[in-house]
């Protein structure tokens, strides 16, 4: 087996032994796995793809992530709740779907509400901002392949992702 030698400055000797420390004494199987990682994520990115953290459970009390690519959203607001979903595609070419139901009756009242005099609340109660519903369940789904949408989501996220996933994120034109 080759032999590789990597010269570390004293400034980041620490890093290293406390690389080593956590996976238990072997550095250089550290050193790979952090390169295999590193190269997976440049990889993703050169292929249009981002890392992606969404909210799952109850009021989206954990997250998942993973390296994919939005390719399409519905949201929907009726009177018993209000509806989102989102389909991604995976870096391994699945189709993820994070649905987030906030049903009316569970929107949090009283101090848990906050002040309805301040924008910010009117923001959260029209579905205005990066995580405008903050109660309701967060789920999300994983499909082999497009069929397994339908009848999952609506007719028209179905035909934009039918649509994203049968052409290339990004076309090279030669011109």
């Amino acid at each position: 087996m080759p032999n590789k030698t990597i010269y570390v400055s004293d400034d980041d000797l620490p890093v290293f032994q406390r690389a080593q420390e956590l996976v238990g004494g072997n550095l250089s199987s550290t050193v790979v796995s952090a390169l295999r990682r590193l190269i997976e994520l440049a990889e993703g990115r050169e292929a249009g793809l981002e890392e992606v953290v969404l909210q799952v459970g109850r009021d989206g009390v954990r997250q998942v992530r993973f390296q994919g690519a939005l390719l399409g959203e519905w949201h929907e607001a009726g009177d018993k709740q209000a509806l989102r979903q989102q389909v991604y595609r995976t870096r391994k070419g699945k189709l993820l779907l994070h649905t987030h139901t906030a049903k009316w009756t569970d929107y949090p009242v009283g101090e848990a509400a906050g002040d309805m005099k301040e924008w910010k609340y009117w923001r959260r109660f029209l579905g205005i901002g990066d995580h405008p519903w903050d109660w309701g369940d967060y789920e999300y789904e994983i499909f082999d392949e497009l069929t397994g949408l339908k009848g999952r989501i609506p007719d028209k996220l179905y035909r934009k992702v039918e649509d994203m996933t049968a052409h290339p994120m990004i076309e090279e034109l030669d011109i």
